[in-house]
């Protein structure tokens, strides 16, 4: 059986996300082929993703394809780019509506093998903190592993969530847009031709 066929039908959650406020049932969102030239690895599938299961099928989805500075076919173009969260299930709400986080369990058990399998990625895009942490082992803020980003460019690009909740985020961090953004999109141009 394929890799993606093993995490489609993975269902270690199934306990967990039963006592969440959402009691659902795992929905993998697997995509992702051998040999990509672009990776984005985020958190985890929100409800509209679980729902539609296709990754940023939402408007932070609308706005991380600007950041890139590519079209949906683009972006869905699974020869060309991988996206891979850090739990490829949506994590459920807590009593309060908030989002839980990804499961670690997740990322223990799925992603060696997935990288392994994509082999040497030209560009890797990391959104959010719980990806910076696994991918880079920082420790430090989002805003500081984000300001980083010369450190590991032009191969890894950290983001911060491309969420309607960051907008703050964004206005309060104007370099963001200014310097990082037009690296990213040329970068991401070079990878995709």
């Amino acid at each position: 059986m394929q890799l993606q066929d093993r995490i489609s039908k993975c269902r270690l959650c199934a306990p967990r996300f039963a006592a969440t406020a959402t009691r659902h049932a795992p929905r993998p969102v697997v995509w992702f082929e051998d040999a990509p030239r672009l990776l984005i690895s985020g958190q985890a599938p929100g409800l509209r993703v679980h729902e539609a299961q296709t990754p940023f099928w939402d408007r932070s989805g609308d706005r991380l394809r600007d950041w890139l500075g590519i079209d949906k076919d683009r972006f869905y173009d699974r020869a060309q780019v991988a996206i891979v969260p850090m739990a490829f299930c949506f994590p459920g709400y807590d009593a309060k509506g908030s989002d839980l986080p990804p499961p670690r369990i997740c990322a223990e058990t799925w992603h060696d093998s997935v990288m392994a399998a994509m082999g040497d990625v030209p560009l890797t895009v990391i959104v959010g903190g719980y990806a910076h942490r696994w991918h880079l082992g920082r420790q430090s803020s989002v805003t500081q592993t984000v300001r980083d980003w010369r450190n590991h460019a032009p191969r890894v690009f950290p983001l911060p969530h491309p969420s309607w909740r960051n907008t703050g985020w964004l206005k309060k961090n104007p370099w963001f847009e200014t310097d990082l953004l037009p690296a990213l999109r040329a970068r991401v141009k070079e990878v995709l031709q």
